[in-house]
């Protein structure tokens, strides 16, 4: 009939993003091209031992500045839907990259001898008004706890759950990020 039903109940949707692996230049568009000259040799390695330390890292924060601008754009998207859902985006990366420390580069490293910036990552979240009064959470306690704490991947999941208010047996609220963040309601 070319009309839409509108949608009921929950939904969470999961991206994934190809972000910055490997042949970065393959990871943003020409027209986000902002740092100059960025590596656009093809190949995992052969490609990346043909630029210089420049230009590879050039492409890396090519990466970085498309993911930023990608999110705003799924940001904006999720403002729009606010009169209808209570919206919510989580982003984390799977991995950090080594850009030639040491001479090191990509990553993949055994966790134990892997250097920070391969094991630390970025964990963005943004609510709208509605799903932080849905949720009941503390958003002073939550910038409380990004500026003290130390997480890992590991939260990821149980935060998820623990938002998401999923009850299971394999939830641990001590790795919800979440929990000690959201309003106790009477």
């Amino acid at each position: 009939t070319g009309r839409t039903k509108k949608m009921s109940g929950d939904r969470v949707i999961v991206l994934h993003m190809r972000g910055s692996h490997a042949e970065y230049y393959r990871r943003y568009p020409r027209a986000h091209r902002y740092f100059k000259p960025d590596c656009r040799k093809s190949g995992l390695f052969s490609g990346l031992s043909q630029c210089s330390k420049d230009e590879i890292t050039n492409a890396y924060d090519n990466t970085i500045l498309y993911t930023d601008y990608f999110l705003s754009l799924l940001i904006k998207k999720l403002t729009q839907q606010e009169k209808s859902y209570n919206t919510a985006l989580i982003y984390i990366s799977d991995h950090g990259e080594s850009l030639g420390e040491y001479g090191l580069y990509l990553h993949g490293m055994p966790f134990s001898i892997a250097p920070d910036y391969q094991k630390k990552v970025p964990l963005i979240m943004w609510f709208s008004p509605e799903f932080v009064q849905e949720k009941n959470l503390e958003l002073a306690c939550l910038k409380e706890k990004a500026n003290k704490g130390s997480f890992s991947h590991d939260n990821f999941f149980h935060s998820i759950l623990g938002i998401l208010d999923v009850q299971t047996t394999e939830y641990n609220p001590k790795l919800d990020l979440f929990h000690d963040c959201r309003k106790r309601v009477s």
